[in-house]
């Protein structure tokens, strides 16, 4: 580590991104690291597992945690199971950020304050989304209403696509961490592997491209991910729930799936500063959604 990393005063810790689906959490999180790390799509529910996101400067380190939305009708066993990733995140973190939307306010908000005042950690108000704003004036009511609520440590209108007010948001973030030497060190940027964030280039490429409810029954798992030759082969499994489901994936003559793999390509490349061969697979596993045995099976386990 470099002296300056040693310094008296450096801080470092744990910051929880939360909120309801939809809140731009991931892409906080991508701007605020000032690279693509998180995968984002105008669908609610995109994230499903938690993402450490490590931003390291000369006088901190920030290890932010991005969650999935938290959501009141948890009807599937994946549904379930990001509820207890999101709130599982609000056990060890310094300070918690915690995302709404601009002049709305709705009864699954309502319940992420709830396990925000149950944890006792402080938490900064982040009202997102302020750029698409027709009348700025009713910001500051809604301000006011919601400062009712609880005693937050400060309330930031910002918008995480727009990077209003971010440099705000750290500021006041850097106050509430422990001096303390950098956790990671300072060329790391996440705790997932390389194979884990292919993955979700991939299930990105598929929920911006497809409908509403298809992209809520897939995932996906990687096969093969192996350097060969300098390059990166990588071998993914996408699984949907039913057969007409992989015929929608696939797309005519494979169009739709040849698309997706090579956005994701493209992506995975700038990420891995490596040349990427990608396969992509669609398979059939019915009802994995909703089987806790499928889902630990396709990664989706329990923190410990």
């Amino acid at each position: 580590m470099s002296k300056n990393k040693t310094r008296n005063d450096f801080r470092c810790g744990y910051v929880a991104l939360v909120g309801r689906p939809n809140m731009g959490k991931s892409t906080l999180l991508n701007h605020l690291l000032g690279q693509k790390l998180s995968i984002t799509s105008r669908k609610p529910q995109t994230t499903r597992q938690h993402l450490l996101g490590i931003k390291t400067t000369e006088t901190e380190q920030i290890i932010y945690v991005d969650t999935p939305g938290i959501h009141e009708n948890a009807r599937r066993a994946i549904n379930r199971y990001m509820n207890r990733t999101a709130f599982s995140a609000l056990d060890s973190v310094n300070v918690i950020i915690f995302l709404v939307e601009a002049l709305q306010w709705t009864s699954e908000d309502e319940l992420v304050l709830k396990r925000i005042k149950d944890s006792g950690i402080p938490a900064i108000l982040a009202i997102n989304k302020v750029d698409k704003l027709e009348d700025k004036n009713a910001l500051l009511p809604f301000i006011q209403e919601l400062s009712g609520k609880m005693d937050f440590i400060e309330i930031i209108p910002i918008s995480a696509t727009k990077g209003i007010n971010l440099s705000q948001l750290e500021a006041c973030v850097r106050e509430h961490l422990d001096i303390s030497e950098a956790f990671y060190p300072e060329d790391q940027i996440t705790d997932r592997s390389q194979r884990y964030l292919a993955a979700e280039l991939v299930r990105e490429k598929l929920m911006r491209m497809l409908g509403q409810e298809l992209p809520y029954d897939l995932t996906v798992e990687i096969e093969k991910f192996k350097e060969e030759k300098a390059r990166l082969h990588i071998h993914a499994l996408i699984w949907v729930e039913r057969n007409n489901q992989k015929a929608i994936v696939i797309g005519d003559k494979g169009s739709r799936l040849k698309n997706v793999g090579t956005q994701a390509r493209q992506d995975m490349e700038k990420l891995f500063h490596k040349k990427v061969f990608l396969e992509l697979w669609v398979k059939v596993k019915e009802g994995w959604s909703d089987d806790e045995r499928a889902l630990q099976s396709l990664g989706y386990r329990d923190e410990l």
